[in-house]
């Protein structure tokens, strides 16, 4: 699902103008992405946390010049979804998850297809 689709879903289910739904979501987005540059970490009840870790320094390699090369301490984005929300993705029918609501029949149960 994308972005438009998301947002095409939350207007039909709220009677919402797809303008402001994606108003809303978009001042979502930032506020997110500010308060986890501010490194304050943002948490919604039920459905997870966006936090910021910190990955240490460490030793890389450049292959070309066969050279190694320091990567400082920085910092990354990242999400933990909260346990209700993993328990719900764990309980859905796999089914659904791996091929979603596309029909892969192709032949549409037509009896004229066969050839002998």
């Amino acid at each position: 699902m994308r972005k438009a689709d998301l947002i095409a879903k939350i207007s039909e289910k709220t009677g919402i103008a797809k303008v402001d739904v994606l108003v809303a979501l978009e001042a979502f987005f930032k506020e997110v992405k500010e308060s986890l540059k501010e490194g304050e970490n943002v948490y919604v009840r039920g459905f997870g946390s966006f936090i910021v870790k910190k990955r240490a320094k460490k030793i890389g390699r450049n292959i070309k010049k066969n050279v190694a090369i320091e990567i400082p301490e920085h910092n990354i984005p990242a999400f933990k979804p909260a346990k209700v929300f993993v328990e719900q993705v764990k309980s859905s029918e796999k089914s659904e998850l791996a091929i979603g609501a596309y029909d892969f029949d192709d032949d549409d149960d037509d009896e004229d297809d066969d050839v002998s």
